[in-house]
């Protein structure tokens, strides 16, 4: 892991050490999606089976699950790992639970009443990552938030093989359809419909570079599909003081980076010998991971950066907008209302990153890309949506009418004015 002196890089050397290694060739990759998608659309099943012999070496014939596939799965699984999905679960459910918004309703001035309702989305297609790798965690994050909406048809999909943790959890959320397909061309299928998999109405779900920008594409369709946020390969930026055990540091950059060759972990500290040793312990932890040569690559784009003060490295933070941030100071909580930019913050050297992961209960399906800026962690709001309501009484829309009546003559609307004035009218008669 390379090591950087702050101050010493010009501003496009800077810029340069906080790129995201994901989007190097976005003109390349944008272009293999585009004809991916328009292969689906064309094709259907017939394009979506052939692009998952192609990607994921899948030999069958039917990517669809059964209930029985479900059961099969379930009684495979031993009691120990079944218990922590159930955990995790629970601890999911229990957070996004509490985010249920409860009817708003104002008497905005007598007679005038203002209501926000939510209502679920009917039909939400869950991506689940696969690769080298299966990720029932995912199927939690996606999967509880829509049960507690009430959205009434859950759709998985997932590249072959399916594991048998990722069924069970599926089947813990109340999923209803899961299809043994990924990449874009599963992106294609929820957002446009095949014979087989019926289109939905948004899609949840990180990915890697290829799913990140079908969801893009097809979210800038009309006729496509709404999206949860731009979620694709994964990210953490650590900040370290003085104080910080570089061996925690380093078993919290190496966590993500096992995700993929294409995840970034970065540190940024105003302590030279702190970014030493944690380079040391990286060389250390990654010599007994199972998924070194992953860890491996990413970590050889990743960048431990030596910055002057903490309040540097929280401006350093909030411009490259991480999707996990972990604060390892000494008095973390002091610092949280600094950071702007950050799609989850783990505060302290006891709260590393995997607990959010996978059980403390907030979601881990964040945006990435420093789209941070913009957008939020998944919650229920985002299963949902608000629409409103509004009632007057005879004496409300005398009270609002010359309000209503002023703005409209200003705007020159004469048929807004008069939906207004031939009430008024008939009540003076």
């Amino acid at each position: 892991m390379k090591t950087v002196i702050w101050a010493e890089l010009s501003s496009d050397e800077q810029a340069q050490q906080l790129a995201r290694p994901a989007m190097a060739d976005s003109a390349t990759l944008g272009n293999t999606v585009a004809e991916i998608i328009k292969a689906i659309r064309k094709r259907g099943d017939s394009a979506l089976l052939e692009y998952t012999k192609r990607f994921d070496k899948f030999e069958g014939d039917n990517f669809t699950k059964t209930e029985a596939d479900i059961k099969q799965a379930t009684a495979r699984l031993g009691t120990e790992i079944k218990n922590a999905i159930k955990t995790a679960y629970d601890q999911v459910v229990k957070f996004h639970q509490a985010q249920v918004q409860d009817v708003i309703r104002v008497e905005t001035m007598p007679g005038v009443v203002c209501e926000m309702h939510t209502q679920a989305i009917e039909s939400v297609g869950l991506y689940i990552p696969g690769g080298s790798a299966p990720l029932p965690s995912t199927v939690i994050m996606t999967g509880a938030p829509a049960q507690i909406a009430g959205c009434t048809r859950l759709v998985l999909c997932t590249p072959p093989p399916i594991a048998d943790e990722i069924l069970y959890a599926a089947s813990l959320c109340g999923v209803t359809e899961i299809y043994t397909v990924g990449g874009a061309q599963a992106i294609a299928a929820l957002a446009y419909g095949t014979k087989t998999i019926a289109c939905v109405d948004k899609i949840f779900g990180p990915g890697n570079a290829f799913v990140t920008e079908a969801k893009r594409q097809v979210s800038n369709d009309f006729a496509g599909a709404a999206i949860d946020m731009p979620a694709g390969p994964s990210e953490v930026l650590v900040i370290a003081d003085k104080e910080s055990d570089p061996a925690f540091i380093a078993a919290d950059l190496l966590s993500q980076a096992e995700h993929g060759h294409d995840s970034q972990s970065i540190l940024v500290t105003p302590c030279a010998n702190i970014a030493k040793q944690t380079a040391l312990e990286i060389e250390k932890q990654l010599a007994v991971l199972e998924r070194k040569e992953i860890a491996e690559q990413a970590i050889a784009h990743s960048v431990s950066i030596v910055c002057a003060d903490i309040d540097e490295a929280i401006e350093i933070s909030n411009r490259y907008a991480p999707e996990h941030l972990i604060v390892q100071t000494e008095d973390p909580r002091a610092l949280q209302a600094k950071f702007k930019n950050a799609g989850s913050i783990f505060l302290g050297a006891w709260t590393p990153e995997s607990v959010g992961d996978y059980a403390s209960g907030t979601n881990h399906v964040l945006p990435t890309y420093g789209y941070t800026r913009t957008y939020s962690s998944l919650g229920l709001a985002d299963f949902v949506k608000r629409y409103t309501v509004q009632e007057l009484t005879k004496e409300g829309l005398r009270r609002l009418a010359p309000t209503v009546i002023c703005l409209a003559d200003a705007e020159g609307l004469t048929a807004h004015k008069r939906a207004v004035t031939i009430r008024i009218e008939k009540l003076n008669r």
